[in-house]
């Protein structure tokens, strides 16, 4: 039965892992992973993007992680207004209530772990579905 998780992976897997942070879960059918450092608007950003060849030399983004350290993330709404101007939304970018911490809208949820640490899963073209970010998304956590 499959489960649309990578069951096998474990904590301590290199894929896991991401700036101190734990991903639970992972959707199976995942391509390669890239791991991508930058900073925007003050806040340093550590992401992991994994990507398959849809076909010969044509690549879609899979799924998208990313851990945001700054100052500017100081409370859920300014992470909510700092997403908007980062993914340059307007002002009328409805993200519904994720759980407690988050934030979520079509193909994206972002949660505020603390002041200045928020995480941001993404699949901007649709090949895992909600459910399957909003699983991920729910599954990081500090590493223990």
């Amino acid at each position: 039965m499959a489960t649309g998780y990578n069951l096998d992976m474990t904590i301590s897997g290199a894929e896991t892992l991401l700036d101190g942070l734990a991903i639970g879960r992972l959707p199976d059918r995942l391509g390669a992973a890239s791991d991508f450092e930058f900073e925007w608007g003050g806040v340093a950003f550590v992401q992991r993007v994994w990507e398959s060849e849809v076909e010969p030399g044509v690549w879609r983004v899979d799924l998208q992680v990313q851990v945001m350290r700054g100052g500017a993330l100081e409370d859920l709404d300014a992470l909510r207004d700092f997403l908007a101007e980062y993914h340059e939304r307007g002002d009328d970018w409805k993200a519904e209530p994720f759980g407690e911490d988050g934030l979520a809208s079509e193909r994206e949820v972002a949660r505020f772990l603390a002041p200045s640490l928020a995480v941001e899963v993404r699949d901007p073209f649709d090949r895992q579905g909600a459910e399957q970010v909003r699983t991920v998304a729910a599954s990081i956590a500090p590493q223990s």
